[in-house]
């Protein structure tokens, strides 16, 4: 076929559907955006910045990609909608050009137990079939290899069809093997509970025996105990008879019937299995933490040895390796083997296995293993594994949207996160990042800045354009941008040393080294070397030792500032007392809330499988309380007036005069040190940002006795400007007499130490060792690790 030539020199008219080159929002009005209207440049890379709390995240994610998911599962039938959330529309008066939106966020992935690396990334489905293939013996299907499927065994009568209409019954037995290991049931840890910690053997049921959490006489369960026909209520438990000390602890569930209503009574071991120990237990509520703490050990299971693999799956084995000693692997040494395999009948596997395993190590999670629990995963780490899915998807012109995509990255792989997000936009995306640091910023083809302030302060965009442009403007991340801090003149000398030896936790090798106390001092390394596993390993547990995680804050929309710090309960105390009244009417979750809505201020009108529809309440016009509750005041002010301040006011308001409470007051001013003077005291906690609730956190644990404080990167979520007040925070508290551990990334914090511990060289088993103590301007000086180049680099020497 020739091809067509054409003497025409003008270029064709660009096509009508190459002009939706824009995502348009006007009118942006979620949490405190102010009325935003913006223009975003798809298949390019947008960083939007601005302080903590400036409005980001409610544009980034309440705006934009909530409403392209809300259109998207309006795509499904109304009865598929009924299994999904319902996800109600953003604030906004109008959306053009949206696309499919894709969440990588640093949400932290399931606290299911049984879920690992592995599992969440389909690398074990992979190696399942793998080893169904190839290993020997040869055992059965994949799922003789997964620790999630027990082995069954059945038998029973079957009818065979003869032909011509006759039918024969047989007697028949089947068994499908499952990779479970059936002493630990795949959890790879058996749990021994001490019946001592479950009950008060000199009381009876009556008097409150039970002290499992949550098992009140008072509610359903007092019901049960009294009325099931069970026990007697008023006898002490130390007499019960065998028969009955069985049914109270061991007894399976069973149908009983409490005044006419159909219940089911489990003993008590049964159901704290079942309500406690088959979830998380980082997960669990603090008071039911502290309980399962007390009253369960947990043991490596003897039987699989913590494999969770049954006796025939880890019998079964490819070049002398069963599936388990694969999993526990690190992951760049499984590519490696992987890499060794040359097995033509499964090659199209092995080359998908292959691109997964080599994406963590791209990705820099080289370090990690498949058998480690996805729960003990950082923000970060969570992040970066639901990023690899990403990676070798072949989808375009998707948005991407990323939150802080660098959390937990030594500046020698952000590098590395900086070529992915590169690649995502080349393959034809739009990338959309909400992020602080300055190596991402400059990557970006186009910039939005949020601001100026934060909170009722923010909400605005204060400048939208290129890099260059966004240097030259006068917003606070303008002005930030460049900001390289100087090493310190002098440094503070220890008082003391905590001392840790032959530390082994994880990948660390024998570690010897005393950590100086009465100083600011900071431990650094490559993301996997080791830092989180010196301090979680062999420091924290000690006494007077403080650890403030990245635990995420959990709460509900009824969790505010006021109730999460304890400021709560001063306030009510000083407006009960002021008022000659009870302290929980002053409790929007007690009496005090307004009946209409419950205290939550909103009403929720549930239309089946519609939206769910959320209307302020008009009896206490979202106020919370009761009419009668506003009437008493303190100071002038009523509760609900109170809780509306922000804490740079409430500070104010509680110092002096007649609202003066020296308790509130100090919950107050630890709010303000950490940077959240503009924080409302009743904003619901599912509204904060993953910074806020990190300083929220900060506050909190600062009022705990303690002599030695750990933070684990306190600047994540910081933007340039509120690095600078984290910095005076840390240096008073070392200037009041305590000492301040700080595991960090960022070079700000690293510059401003009295004391470097560095670990490394690598990740994983390639790290595990201290390869440099001592000043930053030693670090600098010797040059001899990444840290001290990046450190050498930023300070400009």
């Amino acid at each position: 076929m020739s091809m067509a030539t054409t003497t025409d020199t003008q270029s064709p008219a660009p096509h009508v559907a190459d002009s939706h080159d824009l995502i348009r929002v006007h009118g942006a009005r979620e949490n405190n955006l102010k009325d935003v209207s913006v223009d975003i440049p798809k298949r390019r890379l947008t960083v939007f910045t601005g302080v903590s709390g400036s409005g980001k995240s409610s544009l980034v994610f309440g705006t934009i990609a909530a409403e392209s998911q809300r259109m998207i599962n309006e795509t499904y039938s109304a009865f598929v909608q009924g299994f999904m959330p319902t996800l109600a529309r953003p604030e906004v008066d109008r959306l053009e050009g949206l696309t499919t939106a894709i969440i990588v966020d640093q949400e932290r992935m399931g606290s299911n137990p049984r879920s690992t690396v592995g599992t969440a990334t389909d690398a074990n489905a992979m190696l399942r079939i793998l080893f169904s293939r190839l290993a020997q013996p040869h055992i059965g299907p994949p799922n003789a290899y997964s620790f999630n499927v027990p082995s069954v065994k059945a038998s029973g009568a079957i009818t065979v069809e003869r032909g011509a209409g006759k039918t024969k019954t047989e007697k028949a037995t089947f068994t499908r093997l499952g990779g479970m290991c059936p002493r630990c049931e795949g959890m790879g840890s058996v749990n021994d509970i001490d019946v001592t910690q479950l009950y008060d053997d000199s009381k009876s049921l009556n008097e409150g025996a039970i002290t499992v959490p949550g098992y009140s006489m008072d509610g359903w369960y007092g019901r049960i105990f009294r009325e099931g026909g069970m026990f007697d209520p008023d006898k002490p438990i130390r007499k019960y008879t065998k028969k009955e000390l069985h049914d109270l602890l061991h007894k399976e569930p069973t149908k009983i019937k409490v005044e006419g209503i159909n219940l089911t009574y489990a003993g008590l071991i049964p159901q704290i299995q079942k309500a406690f120990l088959a979830k998380d237990v980082d997960s669990l509520q603090p008071h039911i933490r502290a309980f399962v703490e007390r009253a369960v050990t947990f043991t490596t299971c003897p039987e699989c040895d913590g494999t969770r693999l049954s006796g025939e799956a880890r019998s079964s084995k490819i070049k002398g390796k069963n599936i388990a000693d694969l999993c526990a692997m690190q992951i760049s040494d499984l590519a490696e083997w992987i890499r060794g395999l040359d097995e033509p009948s499964v090659a199209p596997l092995l080359t998908g296995l292959q691109h997964l395993l080599d994406s963590f190590t791209e990705i820099g999670l080289g370090y990690l293993s498949l058998d480690r629990p996805a729960g003990t995963l950082s923000g970060g780490e969570a992040q970066r594994t639901k990023m690899i899915r990403h990676l070798g998807s072949s989808l375009t012109d998707v948005t991407y949207v990323f939150d802080e995509p660098t959390i937990g990255l030594h500046p020698h792989d952000i590098q590395r996160m900086n070529d992915l997000l590169l690649q995502l936009r080349d393959k034809g995306n739009t990338v959309l990042v909400v992020e602080h640091k300055p190596e991402v910023i400059a990557i970006a083809d186009h910039v939005v800045d949020l601001g100026p302030r934060a909170g009722t302060e923010g909400g605005e965009v204060v400048f939208e354009g290129t890099v260059e442009g966004l240097r030259a403007s006068d917003t606070l991340t303008g002005r930030h941008l460049d900001d390289r801090t100087t090493l310190k003149k002098s440094v503070r000398s220890s008082s003391g040393a905590l001392e840790i030896r032959g530390a082994s936790t994880h990948n660390l090798q024998n570690v010897d080294v005393d950590i100086p106390l009465g100083v600011l001092c900071v431990l650094t390394g490559v993301a996997g070397s080791g830092k989180s596993s010196l301090i979680h390993g062999s420091a924290a547990g000690r006494d007077g030792v403080v650890v403030i995680d990245q635990g995420a804050i959990r709460g509900s929309r009824r969790s505010n500032p006021a109730t999460y710090t304890g400021l709560l309960d001063p306030i009510r105390k000083a407006f009960a007392k002021a008022n000659g009244v009870k302290p929980a009417l002053f409790s929007s979750n007690s009496e005090g809330a307004c009946p209409a809505c419950n205290g939550a201020g909103v009403i929720y009108t549930d239309l089946g499988v519609m939206a769910t529809v959320e209307s302020t309440c008009e009896e206490c016009e979202g106020k919370r309380f009761q009419a009668s509750v506003l009437e008493y005041t303190l100071g002038g002010r009523n509760i609900a007036e109170v809780l509306a301040m922000s804490v740079s006011e409430a500070e104010k308001f509680f110092s002096d005069g007649d609202a003066r409470t020296p308790a509130a007051h100090k919950i107050l001013d630890r709010l303000a040190d950490v940077g959240l003077g503009y924080l409302s005291l009743g904003q619901p906690l599912t509204t904060l940002s993953g910074g806020e609730r990190q300083r929220l956190k900060l506050a909190t644990q600062m009022a705990e006795k303690g002599d030695i404080y750990v933070l684990d990167e306190p600047t994540t979520g910081l933007h340039l400007a509120d690095v600078e007040h984290l910095l005076a925070l840390l240096d008073r508290l070392v200037d009041s007499g305590k000492s301040v551990i700080v595991i960090e990334h960022h070079q700000a914090v690293m510059a401003h130490a009295d004391w470097i511990i560095d670990l490394g060289p690598g990740a994983g088993h390639d790290g595990g060792r201290i390869v440099f103590e001592g000043t930053p301007a030693d670090l600098v000086a010797a040059r001899s690790t990444l840290t001290g180049e990046h450190l050498a680099a930023y300070v400009g020497t």
